[in-house]
């Protein structure tokens, strides 16, 4: 009975590690072995009505109280726009002179690779088959492509007054003011701006400020009443993107991809497209706090309002389905009256690039939450603070998870001692097990019994073994979790031919050694006296190599060295205990 539990701890275990395998192919660009390939939001709609043919992005009526004013929705014929190009140090980016949108942004300083090349190209070489080259861009994050691939950054005046003239938005043209496009060396700041025509009796003039080294931009909102007449106006920042996310599993395995609202009153929301879709989305109430983000992999967007002064401006938060499989967020603010000629600065800041966990929590409250641990995060949130410190001493993430898992396995060095005693023990006496099952083998109640009497006698926890097994499995994961979402894991190298630990072993050489330390470490456990099972622990080894060929080498990288750990302290125990490679008696 106790070795069927132990089997059932190792399937559950392999059955672990096959859905963290197929949910990490899915973000490595790979179709899913097990599970449905990647779907979008829009699968759940049935018979979506056709899009104008150009893009719908506002924020509709239905997603804010009946009062409040909603986004006109786009022209048949859409302003065409000067489009600017700005580059600085962190950004390329492109801003359309239609609402002076953010509509394509790159990340000069994270790559996207086609191709690692290992073992796999040297081998097509070797037979002559062709070998894709390794290709190399930017990471793209905004885009103004297709609705498969749209993702933008757009603002614009709202007339709370529904019968009233429209005010400028993201459907405007804007003029770009003449100045610099690029952050030359040694220069700080660069600012772009954009100015609309009057509409409505206002004038909107968006500013982008970039900062060397900043993925924080600034983005300064003037609203000028050229009428005369006072005017109340909203502001609102939002966010538009596709709602194409990876398949999910019964585990949830994949980082969120989707919406995401902060209030101090409703704390970190995530909000997921299916929701929108279905109006199942609980807002947070109108607060004078709290920002809109759009999240997926690796990388965020977010509208903060983090100046001084921003905490008096109310705002609003809503969510649209806006068809064609686009969705939007956005934050909607309260612009103080506007007397004739007055002029209203509003400040903001438009943070877009990577989840870097400390920099987002110092920008504002709860966006480091963006950061996606899954269920694990009372696990992986300490661990991968441990990561960063000792990241911090030795300087190589690699070399970060070896000096972990030695402080994992010295917090733990007593627990396991006595397990691999239990295990040492075990072996022991196996071969008086084996001999007794073969005496009672029709008697199953009395041979149960005897069992039981020569655990009592030998002071035997059946049971003892399986520790280290559910230590391990809690902290394995949540580990994954940590190097499914870092992006300071992203590319990060480690030694020699291990250049990406987020990325599975290009020369398979950390697999195999994964694979024959654990053969080693069956060798020193007790074998079971059930041939079958006998048989399962020696085939459950190399059934996790296959799937740990697929695994990041990070990941491998921690099982091989707390491998290596439990067999030297197992070693000494079974030497101790003077049952180094005793075999059961036949």
């Amino acid at each position: 009975m106790n070795d069927i539990r132990r089997t059932i701890l190792w399937v559950i275990f392999g059955f672990s590690l096959v859905l963290l395998w197929d949910q990490w192919q899915v973000y490595n660009g790979h179709r899913p072995t097990f599970l449905p390939s990647a779907k979008t939001a829009a699968t759940d709609r049935a018979n979506t009505p056709a899009t104008p043919a150009a893009p719908s992005s506002g924020v509709p009526a239905a997603s804010a109280p009946a009062a409040t004013a909603s986004l006109p929705q786009q022209g048949a014929a859409p302003a065409i726009g000067e489009r600017v190009t700005v580059t600085t140090d962190v950004f390329k980016a492109t801003i359309d002179g239609e609402g002076g949108t953010l509509s394509e942004l790159q990340l000069l300083n994270f790559v996207d690779q086609t191709n690692n090349h290992g073992l796999v190209e040297w081998f097509r070489r070797l037979v002559g088959m062709p070998v894709a080259e390794n290709e190399s861009h930017p990471v793209t994050l905004m885009e103004n492509g297709s609705p498969a691939t749209r993702y933008v950054a757009q603002t614009g005046l709202l007339n709370q007054v529904q019968t009233g003239e429209r005010f400028p938005n993201h459907l405007t043209l804007m003029t770009p003011r003449s100045g610099a496009r690029e952050l030359a060396e040694g220069q700080k700041t660069l600012e772009v701006a954009f100015e609309s025509q009057p509409v409505g009796g206002l004038k909107y003039v968006k500013t982008y400020v970039f900062q060397r080294g900043d993925y924080s931009i600034h983005v300064k909102h003037e609203i000028v009443n050229v009428s005369n007449q006072p005017v109340d106006a909203q502001l609102y920042l939002q966010f538009v993107r596709h709602g194409t996310v990876a398949s999910s599993t019964m585990f949830g395995t994949n980082t969120f991809t989707g919406p995401a609202i902060f209030t101090e009153q409703k704390k970190f929301q995530k909000i997921n497209f299916t929701d929108i879709t279905k109006n199942k989305v609980e807002l947070p109430a109108p607060a004078t706090n709290g920002w809109v983000a759009m999240v997926q992999h690796y990388f965020v967007s977010a509208w903060l309002l983090n100046v001084p002064g921003s905490d008096a401006l109310k705002r609003e938060f809503r969510v649209a389905d806006l068809g064609n499989n686009l969705f939007s967020v956005a934050m909607v603010l309260d612009v103080p009256k506007l007397a004739p000629g007055a002029t209203q600065l509003i400040e903001s800041n438009l943070f877009a690039g990577p989840e870097e966990e400390k920099k987002l929590e110092a920008l504002a409250p709860g966006l480091e939450l963006v950061k996606d641990y899954g269920i694990f995060a009372i696990i992986s949130k300490p661990l991968y603070w441990l990561l960063n410190q000792l990241y911090g001493i030795l300087g190589n993430w690699g070399w970060s998870i070896v000096a972990l898992v030695f402080l994992l396995k010295a917090a733990f060095f007593w627990l396991n001692a006595k397990a691999y005693g239990s295990m040492a023990k075990m072996k022991a006496i196996n071969p008086r097990i084996m001999e007794m099952r073969e005496r009672l083998k029709d008697k199953p109640q009395e041979m149960q019994q005897e069992m039981m009497r020569i655990y009592r006698e030998e002071k035997v926890n059946p049971m003892g073994g399986c520790f280290p097994i559910l230590i391990q499995i809690p902290v394995f994961i949540a580990l994954y979790w940590v190097l499914l979402s870092s992006v300071e894991m992203r590319h990060a190298p480690w030694i020699l031919w291990i250049r990406d630990l987020s990325a599975p072993d290009p020369w398979f050489i950390l697999p195999a050694v994964m694979t024959a330390t654990s053969l080693f470490q069956t060798w020193l456990n007790p074998t079971p006296p059930d041939p079958m099972q006998a048989k399962l622990m020696w085939i459950m080894p190399l059934a996790f190599s296959v799937m740990f060929i697929f695994f990041p080498a990070g990941l491998v990288l921690y099982w091989i060295t707390n491998n290596v750990l439990s067999i030297a302290q197992q070693w000494f125990i079974n030497k101790r205990l003077g049952v180094l490679g005793n075999k059961p008696s036949k």
